[in-house]
């Protein structure tokens, strides 16, 4: 299915499995997948959820893969998504943070300030502001982030954060409790 619509979408399908983002660890067979809108307060629960909790527990053994799901309500959430994949492109772990950081302002992020929220983003951590603002507008980063969303439309998201573990979804609203019982049977037989 992957496949067929990376081409319905005019993606080459190798690119694709290169670009994810993944926290905890990308070798394993587990794959925890994250649809997330970084504008999204659902979302930033989940993502404190995420760091206190879930990486952890199951940094050694699962592999956290962020997928974006930019919903059309949220105005400056598909900015967000492509500003990630911008500072994923400079170093993952700088992808990472900024996502933590977006989330974990979603108050103090006002629309019309939202470009003042990257160009800090990287000034703060000594990347171009001025590549980080014109990587907005890059086609190669919008599309990435546009393939997440279809990509998600397709497995039947509509709402964030959505998030797949071995296949199972939990959706917007979940407790840590549902989700560590399906990450302990899914892990079960993972080494560390």
């Amino acid at each position: 299915m992957r496949a067929r619509l990376m081409l319905a979408l005019g993606f080459m399908t190798a690119s694709f499995a290169a670009d994810r983002l993944v926290e905890g660890n990308p070798a394993s067979p587990v794959r925890v997948l994250i649809y997330e809108d970084l504008q999204c307060s659902d979302c930033a629960a989940f993502r404190k959820m995420l760091d206190e909790h879930l990486l952890p527990k199951y940094k050694t053994k699962a592999g956290f893969e962020h997928r974006d799901f930019a919903l059309p309500k949220h105005t400056w959430a598909r900015k967000a998504a492509i500003a990630a994949r911008y500072f994923e492109s400079v170093k993952p772990e700088l992808g990472v943070e900024f996502r933590r950081q977006t989330l974990a302002k979603l108050a103090e992020i006002a629309p019309e300030a939202f470009d003042a929220h990257v160009r800090a983003f990287a000034k703060k951590n000594g990347t171009d502001q001025e590549e980080a603002i014109a990587a907005l507008s890059d086609d190669k980063f919008a599309k990435l982030a546009d393939y997440d969303y279809q990509e998600g439309v397709a497995r039947g998201v509509a709402k964030t954060p959505t998030v797949f573990v071995e296949g199972e979804p939990f959706v917007e609203t979940f407790t840590q409790e549902e989700l560590s019982k399906a990450l302990d049977t899914a892990t079960a037989g993972v080494k560390n």
